[in-house]
């Protein structure tokens, strides 16, 4: 979706066009699957962070343009709504130190981005969603000025013709009732409430189902033991409030439609896969373009003179429906790859977090993708996508459904099974052993303190009222600490309360 796009409206004639082209891509991808056309040279990894934007007494900061050009990095780029930004981190190899080398990276250019920030008036932060965030935030223009976000929001409201409804119960703070929210939005600025990390991984084409499959199966355990979303609009609500979040904020569907059982474009899926090629194909035969834009590209034609094809369309198309995990093809310097690109987990709460939680994720996965029998042939589609819901409306409070142990707590999951799955799968992948158990450790303590970033906020919230502060002041509070912790660079489960 990092592609700009003109601010016209579309034709008929338009959206036909589109459809066409989207077939044809089809066409060329399933051509460069049979004959083996992607590059694999070795396993590498990227990360894109989102960030928001806070001024010093802990408000959203609308002054993204501002602060990016102070930044001045090629690596930091607008995001939706001009409280946020986002820094895309170069793709790496997985094995060796690389990981250590990802978190000092990531510390030097975060820490020298947040200086020049302070120049604009604003701090970064590394959160899943802004707790001080208010209805006022959400209107439309505070979306970045970038024309494909203009259109963007246009399209979504035209096609759902209706407010957006956020409707949200919570997993109650304990010893109190659950709180509740109902709000209608005229913007989709509630998506850029849901700053996350994607994690991207470069598979070869005939691994690509197997990983996709077993990242399925890891969704509800990554955000029950990563969770760090727990407010919106004053009120405490999912552990991970940025998933049902993400999911409102754009929606296309009216309330009939929903009804009929019509997909969402923020979508887990139905089905485990064969193929990159199942989840393209299913993009296109469920989902209508947002954004019909073709170009002149004829990507068969491309292909059989021997090129690379861009297949525009198709990824543009891709951008717009927000799988959790989402099937991506790129070409650099005229070579096509594949990627699995993991979005189910938040931003922050520090940077030695974020890199503990790819870690598992990359270790975790590779273990499952070499079971001799595969973990999707054990387990029900609905149930991974059950679990992804229930690990982020409770967090570590959550109960998982997994294969030969029934249902099980995620740390109690983690710390039985994953854990030392995951260090399997990071030696096999040729990760360091000082590096595995940097990391690796930090997951077994988050899941031995049951301490992630949503239960130190939550308690922390709860401290703070219990000393005379209303909610505001008390989320006020508890961001202007936690920003002070995220700086110090500890990991959320040494937190003090």
């Amino acid at each position: 979706m990092g592609r700009e796009i003109s601010s016209r409206t579309y034709s008929r004639e338009d959206r036909q066009r589109y459809r066409e082209k989207i077939q044809r891509c089809l066409e060329a991808l399933a051509t460069m699957l049979a004959e083996d056309s992607f590059s694999f040279p070795r396993t590498q990894m990227g990360l894109e962070i989102e960030l928001a934007l806070v001024d010093d007494d802990m408000r959203p900061a609308m002054a993204n343009a501002e602060v990016l050009e102070k930044i001045d990095d090629p690596s930091f780029t607008l995001e939706l709504g001009q409280q946020n930004l986002e820094i895309n981190v170069p793709p790496r190899a997985l094995a060796g130190d690389e990981t250590l080398g990802l978190e000092e990276d990531l510390r030097a250019s975060l820490g020298a981005a947040d200086e020049k920030a302070k120049d604009a008036g604003a701090n970064l932060v590394m959160i899943g969603v802004l707790p001080t965030l208010r209805h006022e935030h959400f209107d439309q223009r505070w979306l970045s000025n970038s024309s494909r976000y203009k259109v963007l929001n246009d399209r979504i409201f035209a096609a759902r013709g209706e407010e957006t409804v956020l409707h949200m119960e919570g997993s109650p703070i304990l010893g109190r009732t659950a709180e509740r929210l109902l709000s209608y939005q005229e913007s989709i600025l509630p998506e850029a409430a849901c700053t996350s990390v994607q994690l991207h991984l470069q598979v070869a084409p005939a691994d690509f189902a197997a990983h996709w499959n077993a990242a399925q199966c890891l969704a509800g355990v990554q955000v029950a033991i990563a969770a760090n979303s727990p407010f919106l609009l004053g009120r405490a609500l999912w552990h991970e409030t940025r998933i049902p979040l993400f999911l409102q904020a754009t929606d296309t569907r009216s309330q009939e439609l929903k009804n009929q059982g019509v997909r969402p474009r923020v979508w887990f899926g139905e089905r485990w896969i064969t193929s990159i090629f199942d989840l393209f194909e299913e993009n296109a035969r469920y989902f209508p373009a947002l954004l019909p834009e073709t170009d002149e590209e004829n990507p068969v034609e491309v292909l059989e003179a021997g090129g690379t094809p861009a297949l525009a369309e198709l990824r543009l198309h891709n951008g717009t429906i927000w799988r959790w995990n989402r099937p991506v093809y790129d070409v650099v310097d005229g070579v096509p790859h594949l990627r699995i690109e993991n979005r189910v987990l938040p931003a922050g709460p520090t940077v030695l977090d974020t890199v503990a939680n790819a870690a598992f994720f990359y270790g975790a996965q590779r273990a499952l993708v070499d079971q001799e029998r595969p973990l999707w042939t054990q387990m029900s589609f609905h149930a991974a996508e059950e679990n992804l819901y229930t690990g982020s409306r409770h967090g570590m409070g959550a109960q998982l459904y997994w294969p030969g142990i029934g249902w099980v707590p995620p740390d109690e999951l983690v710390l039985r099974r994953l854990l030392p799955m995951a260090h399997d799968g990071l030696r096999a992948c040729g990760v360091s052993d000082e590096a595995r158990e940097r990391y690796l450790g930090v997951i077994e303590q988050r899941c031995l303190t049951r301490r992630t970033g949503s239960s130190w906020q939550r308690d922390e919230v709860v401290r703070l009222e219990e000393r005379g502060a209303d909610r505001g002041a008390a989320l006020t509070g508890m961001l202007k600490r936690y920003v002070e912790l995220m700086h110090g660079g500890d990991p959320v489960h040494t937190w003090p309360t």
